[in-house]
């Protein structure tokens, strides 16, 4: 593949000053890391949190790059360099670009919001399987589908980068497929990474207490996710193809990214006006069934949903709205619904032969904590207790610790306190603000609530004081495979780690593992 410079360049929305043969010849992608580079590339230079890409270019000159583009006044360079104002905004356009706008050649559906996008995104993505004979790819916080190929996506990366997102949708048009779900973080939003992507429908679950830490304020964490609408209605538009904005109707703030301008804007609903509401739910242990009612209207038979608790019921909402708003039938509709059988990290059960009901959930918000504490609540068996082991990241939205630390006191039976990702902050003051927040919402230490530093230990503590008919859900973790400590990250998979347990053994894997360190 060879494009020119001037090619690539005509796809940026920002003015760009070129210093050098707009001419040139580019034949290997676009890098932000001069590690990643090949000869004949394009190096982009920009500011990280901690590095500056300028510094860079040099070692990315050395390596063969045939264009460098960064934000600083041209530098004296053998090779063509491209000025523009924000370097981060202009990767995504120049990688989409580099592998012919690969979005514009599959129907893209884009999902965000604070709790549930990796399910909701599951399940839309099961119903388009079903619907396309497996013609649809997924690139999601767990993993990438293309096909039959499932690759993952880092420790705790969320949105990939920029580069990898166009070549991934790349991967998928050269493979033949016709959709794709594309997990929408505001991160990835913020900061560019989905920029390039033309999509055909926004999906909202919803907007609660996460990410302050990095926005500054929930306005500013609220337009980061509102930038998947501006792009739904800034896209490049398909034949045939109504750009559609799906939106919970039960959040709060339904009406601001409703006011996005879309060919149509669709609520879903379990509690308010909808066009797409599910009444008559039932709850069993294992599944939930509920009947769907599109535009006021039953929709035929119950849908049959092998998830449990209304957060669920929700993400199935918003998934059926999104399909059959492309047009699928809704047999089709509950097939794929039903064919979701579990997902990696949310509720998912772990089980050792042990005679309690033990699981793993990546709630690590104090809405998402609420929700999966609510739905376990009748899984309790009768004098049975519920019980939840969970932290709260280092150098994150601090006001979580307190928050979610009040809503397991509330909630839950009995409250293990440890460690999640402390990274550079001391563990013990995350602990001690969560102990105190846990005390001020009623809770006693060591009557409700302990805090056990090593959360290896922490889940064997929770397993050996489980009886029949208790629950044990392991919280904030998840499908992720790594914990920091400090800057480094430590392998860690809470699935391995509660089997162990279950076993009767504590995983010692983490730093605070048997007194090794203590944060």
């Amino acid at each position: 593949m060879s494009k020119t410079l001037a090619d690539l360049l005509a796809a940026l929305p920002q003015t760009a000053h070129i210093t050098g043969d707009a001419a040139a010849a580019i034949t290997a992608p676009i890098v932000e890391s001069d590690a990643d580079l090949k000869p004949g590339g394009v190096f982009v230079a920009r500011k990280g949190l901690s590095v500056d890409g300028h510094q860079f270019i040099p070692r990315a000159v050395e390596r063969g790059a045939a264009a460098i583009v960064g934000e600083q006044p041209p530098p004296n360079l053998p090779v063509p360099y491209v000025q523009v104002e924000n370097a981060q905004e202009a990767v995504g356009y120049l990688a989409a670009a580099w592998h012919d706008f690969p979005s514009r050649s599959l129907t893209v559906i884009g999902v965000t919001g604070t709790d549930g996008k990796t399910t909701t995104s599951t399940l839309i993505h099961s119903i388009l399987q079903a619907a396309t004979g497996g013609k649809a790819g997924m690139i999601s916080t767990i993993a990438a589908l293309v096909g039959d190929t499932a690759l993952e996506t880092g420790l705790h990366v969320t949105t990939p980068s920029a580069p990898q997102i166009q070549a991934l949708l790349a991967r998928m048009v050269a493979n033949g497929l016709t959709h794709v779900v594309l997990e929408m973080t505001s991160h990835g939003l913020a900061q560019g990474r989905l920029n390039g992507v033309d999509i055909d429908a926004a999906v909202l679950t919803n907007v609660t207490h996460e990410h302050l830490d990095y926005h500054g304020s929930f306005e500013a964490y609220r337009a980061a996710k509102g930038r998947m609408f501006e792009m739904l209605s800034a896209s490049y538009r398909k034949p045939r193809q109504p750009k559609i904005s799906i939106i919970n109707a039960d959040d709060a703030n339904a009406d601001y990214f409703a006011a996005f301008p879309a060919d149509r804007t669709i609520r879903y609903a379990t509690r308010a006006k909808a066009d797409y509401r599910a009444t008559d739910i039932i709850y069993h242990p294992g599944y939930t069934q509920f009947v769907l009612h599109v535009n006021g209207k039953p929709a035929g038979d119950p849908v049959y949903l092998p998830l449990v608790g209304e957060f669920n019921v929700k993400n199935a909402l918003a998934a059926a709205a999104c399909a059959r708003e492309q047009g699928i039938l809704l047999e089709t509709i509950r097939k794929g619904l039903l064919d979701v059988t579990g997902i990696s990290g949310r509720l998912e059960r772990i089980d050792e032969g042990q005679d309690f009901l033990a699981m793993v959930d990546f709630a690590h918000t104090p809405n998402a904590l609420k929700n999966v504490l609510q739905a376990c609540r009748p899984m309790v068996g009768d004098g049975g207790r519920l019980i939840v082991v969970f932290g709260s990241a280092g150098l994150r939205d601090r006001e979580k610790r307190r928050l979610m630390a009040e809503t397991a006191v509330q909630l839950a039976d009995f409250t293990i306190l440890t460690a999640e990702d402390p990274r550079t902050e001391s563990l013990d003051d995350i602990l001690q603000t969560m102990a105190e927040a846990a005390s001020n919402a009623g809770g006693v230490e060591g009557q409700d609530f302990v805090r056990v530093p090593d959360r290896g230990e922490a889940l064997y503590r929770a397993c050996q004081m489980a009886k029949q008919g208790d629950v044990v859900i392991a919280c904030g973790k998840g499908h992720e495979q790594s914990m920091a400590f400090g800057t480094v990250e430590y392998p860690w998979d809470d699935r391995e780690a509660l089997r162990a347990a279950l076993r009767g053994e504590p995983l010692r894997t983490l730093p605070t593992a048997n007194g090794q360190e203590k944060y």
